[in-house]
């Protein structure tokens, strides 16, 4: 298949992949995503990549669809040849990788600690040289592990390190999605020509030429094994119709390789049959089972003329359509006897998960020992981090149990199991199944959750809340806990589905009402009672009852680690305008889920404490963390990025904010009143107000106020006010202010109680107003909320100015303006600057030299520096390798004209350049 420049055809290809290696060779990293159909040359490609990297350590590694189960599989091969190299890791990264790999036992690892264990070690082995990873057939990789190594490649920065995914359309989950890619096509009529000549030189035919050539399309791999089906067929097909054959390319192929493995002997079949189903191409084992199963020696060899598979230390099958055409070939006895000789073939002791999988496999009738087993399996999966796989042995588990109610309760594990690893259709099959069965007690209730929660998941808001009610009164008299964690789960899903998820009942109050009847604790109440007790007080007495319990809960849940308490407290203590105690539940988080590896929520909680930074004005800092909240996100899903929305809105980009706005709403898939549109609607009022499009300001925010939640209704009060002043609208504003006030004075902080000066001044004239508005200026300025400060000594100097104070105006308007310039609040800095003009002032735009302005990247990383922090540590915080801190440091260095991290401590760190909505 070469020619001249490299592969048949592919000259542009090699070209780029030429100058990939030459850019590895350069210290240089480079990804690149290959997609095309079955046979198009991928794996040809990768080949080629191999071949021109000779003086670059080449690791390849290939998906197979039996192996899809087992845990971090396909990264185990990525790393093992470096396992002797574990104790160059920071010790979380080490113990995580060793779990991850069933290496020691140990709680189960969160797999972005893994893939950061894994990045670690992938920067240690190219600091010897240039490292080239070759991942093939990506769509048949174990889950855990496809997400391990797209961690990697997103966080590679200034390793020599290659990484080259080749995958079928379409990628299954996306993981890979956003990275550069190369989508494979067939080749052109001239080159298939070329190939078929030399895969058949003796076809003289024009008419089957020209059919093979139509049916091919141009695939190289149909062009190689079309041949061989026209001859083993007989001309047969020539004569059909050559427009869209109902049959697919892959189909034909496959049929080809059939056709080749039913012309070999029995014995040479078994052997195949046997290496197909050994998930993970053990040749070890494999030759014991085919030994055990009586096979001759010479089986293997001839299994390999046949041109079907490669035989080294694994055997590996020349395509994915080869090894599907074995296992096509073979009658159901033929399978399990091929798994049960593996089985026996398989070391009990160092590998009795994979040897109870083929004896699982090899079973044809319930076997309740056989499915303890299993059980034991999944345990063993779920303590490394492998939700897929432990839902997949809960699952035959089920169907291997004799006993009906024992199988549905394990099915409803498995459900569980299912939905924690995102495999929603699975999870579903399982609820049906468990359904099958009439379950009570605490297995019924925790049917009735899986089944709320898959609704919930799939967006189904109008039924989870009901559902989750139902099932925490199942468990109110077996277990009051899991009752009030499930009743605290229904308030926060209402919360985020909005009204929506409540049609023909009376919205948050009725969820309320219902999650006070939870049982009561008998114990000291903890972060999940006082959280419920609040929330339900809260929406059915009102701010000013609620307010002392849920202080209570937000103090309790500063020291949880779970995510639902976490983000629930943050949540409350929004609305409770306490800054201190958000930033504090928030700090603790992040903070916890860095040290600890508990990184799975890591991605809100990053964009949360981001948005908090928005807040006092420091947005710079929001900006970074709001990039690795991003960085991290492409590997878990996080709906609706807050602070991405809402710095759009603040930085006056109409346009930045809309985009932004409906990509959260679309991909929540929103109703009308869901919780995304009360973030997005409090976006577009913030951005109106900024502007000073008063009207769209405040029938924005009457929206978001009108209904009910957490924080935002409350924030947007206050642009309601804020609007209907502007506006003259003067009994609108004074119903918000009411409002407002109402929970303002329950709080009692100091940004609520400037936030409330604020408005009421306002709506305030003389005296009054004036002092009104120095409260505000002083309780927000306590507060540290400086984003509001500067907002508050805006709307003073414009009523100074008004009242012909122009000097006070000044005094107000100046340090306004100044931070809406630093932080390019353009709506209200154009606002400022207005009015510093009218009131006789000057201002000056900032010009600034941006080869000197930070990235977001960089801004953290030289603000970790300074703190005396090491590049290990920074990498480990961060999520990227010490090299690439190293790398960043120097840029850092060149732009701020310094040496080193003692001349970093005395400079002032200029702008991060980067709009939020880039």
């Amino acid at each position: 298949m070469s020619a001249g420049h490299g592969l048949l055809g592919r000259r542009g290809e090699c070209e780029l992949f030429d100058q990939l290696v030459t850019d590895v060779r350069a210290g240089k990293h480079r990804l690149l995503v290959l997609r095309g159909e079955p046979g198009v040359g991928k794996t040809a490609l990768l080949d080629y990549v191999a071949g021109k990297a000779l003086d670059a350590a080449v690791i390849r590694v290939t998906g197979v669809e039996s192996e899809m189960e087992l845990t971090y599989a396909g990264l185990y091969q990525v790393c093992g040849r470096m396992l002797g190299q574990l104790d160059v890791l920071p010790t979380p990264q080490r113990d995580a990788l060793r779990v991850a790999f069933g290496l020691v036992d140990g709680p189960a690892p969160d797999h972005l600690l893994v893939g950061l264990a894994a990045l670690t070690l992938l920067s240690e082995w190219a600091n010897r040289r240039p490292l080239v990873c070759l991942i093939d057939d990506v769509q048949w990789l174990d889950e855990a592990s496809t997400k391990a190594l797209a961690f990697v490649a997103r966080r590679l920065g200034a390793e020599p390190i290659a990484m080259v995914f080749a995958e079928l359309e379409p990628d299954r989950d996306q993981a890979l999605a956003g990275l550069p890619e190369l989508v494979v096509t067939g080749l052109d009529d001239r080159d298939a020509r070329r190939l078929l000549a030399s895969a058949a030189p003796g076809l003289r035919d024009e008419r089957v030429r020209d059919r093979i050539l139509a049916e091919a399309r141009g695939n190289p791999l149909a062009l190689l094994e079309l041949p061989v089906e026209l001859a083993s067929s007989d001309l047969a097909w020539v004569g059909q119709p050559t427009a869209e054959s109902s049959e697919s390319r892959s189909a034909r192929i496959e049929r080809a390789y059939l056709r080749r493995v039913r012309g070999l002997p029995r014995q040479a079949r078994q052997f195949l049959l046997l290496a197909a189903v050994e998930p993970l191409g053990d040749a070890g084992v494999v030759w014991r089972a085919a030994s055990a199963s009586g096979l001759d020696e010479d089986v293997g060899a001839i299994a390999q003329a046949a041109g079907l598979i490669k035989i080294g230390l694994r055997i590996s099958f020349v395509h994915p359509l080869a090894r599907s055409a074995v296992r096509r070939s073979a009658q159901p006895f033929d399978l399990r006897r091929a798994h049960a000789a593996l089985a026996e073939a398989t070391d009990r002791r160092t590998d009795p998960d994979r040897r109870t999988w083929h004896l699982a496999a090899a079973a044809v009738a319930p076997d309740d020992r056989l499915a303890e087993e299993l059980a034991h399996c999944a345990d063993r999966a779920a303590a490394r981090g492998g939700a897929a796989s432990n839902a997949a042995y809960l699952r035959r588990a089920a169907e291997l149990t004799a006993q009906p109610i024992r199988r549905a309760q394990r099915a409803v594990a498995a459900g569980e199991a299912a939905l924690a690893a995102g495999a929603l259709d699975a999870a579903d099959e399982l609820v049906t199944d468990a359904e099958m069965v009439e379950l009570d007690g605490l297995h019924l209730a925790r049917l009735e959750h899986l089944r709320a929660q898959l609704m919930f998941a799939r967006g189904r808001a109008d039924e989870a809340p009901a559902l989750l009610i139902e099932a925490a009164r199942h468990f109110a008299p077996l277990d009051g806990a899991l009752a009030r964690e499930t009743y605290l789960e229904a308030l926060m899903a209402t919360e985020f589905a909005g009204a929506a998820g409540l049609r023909g009942h009376q919205g948050m109050r009725w969820v309320a009402e219902a999650a006070r009847s939870a049982p009561a604790n008998q114990r000291p109440q903890d972060a999940v009672d006082l959280l419920l007790d609040g929330l339900s007080t809260l929406f059915t007495q009102g701010h000013a009852t609620a307010a002392p319990t849920l202080r209570r809960a937000v103090d309790a849940g500063r020291t949880a680690d779970a995510g639902l308490i976490s983000l629930t407290s943050s949540l409350v203590a929004m609305e409770l305008w306490d800054a201190t105690m958000w930033q504090e539940v928030l700090r603790r988080h992040v903070d916890g889920a860095r040290a600890s590896g508990t990184l799975s929520l890591l991605p809100k909680a990053l964009d949360y404490y981001a948005s908090f930074h928005v807040q006092t004005g420091e947005f710079a800092t929001a900006i970074a963390l709001a990039e690795e909240a991003a960085a991290l996100d492409a590997t878990i899903r996080v709906s609706a990025p807050y602070t991405r929305i809402v710095l759009a809105a603040w930085h006056g980009d109409p346009a930045g904010t809309g985009e932004l706005s409906q990509a959260a709403i679309r991909d929540t898939s929103a109703d009308e009143d869901h919780g995304v549109l009360r973030l997005t609607q409090y976006a577009a009022a913030l951005l109106n107000n900024g502007l000073g499009r008063y009207t769209s300001a405040l029938g924005a925010a009457t929206r978001v106020a009108d209904g009910t939640g957490l924080a935002f209704a409350s924030w947007a009060l206050a642009e309601v006010v804020e609007a209907a002043a502007r506006l003259e609208q003067w009994e609108v504003a004074q119903a918000a202010l009411r409002q407002l006030s109402e929970r303002t004075k329950a709080s009692g902080t100091p940004w609520a109680l400037g936030t409330e000066a604020r408005s009421r001044a306002l709506l305030s004239r003389g005296p009054d107003a004036d002092d009104l508005y120095r409260t505000a200026i002083d309780r927000l300025a306590e507060s540290g909320m400086n984003a509001h400060l500067a907002r508050a000594q805006l709307v003073y100097g414009e009523w100074l100015r008004r009242n012909n104070r122009r000097a006070d105006a000044r005094r107000q308007l100046q340090p306004a303006h100044d931070l809406f310039m630093r932080i390019r609040a353009k709506g209200f800095g154009e606002r400022a600057r207005n009015e510093l003009l009218a009131t006789g002032g000057t201002t000056r735009k900032r010009t600034p030299d941006t080869t000197l302005d930070l990235t977001p990247q960089e801004s953290l990383i030289a603000s970790r520096a300074r703190d005396g922090q090491t590049n290990q540590e920074i990498g480990a915080e961060l999520f990227i390798s010490p090299r690439t801190v190293e790398w960043h440091l120097g840029k850092v260095f060149a732009k701020l004209a310094i040496d080193s991290r003692r001349e970093l401590r005395d400079t002032p760190l200029p702008l991060v350049v980067q709009n939020a909505s880039g």
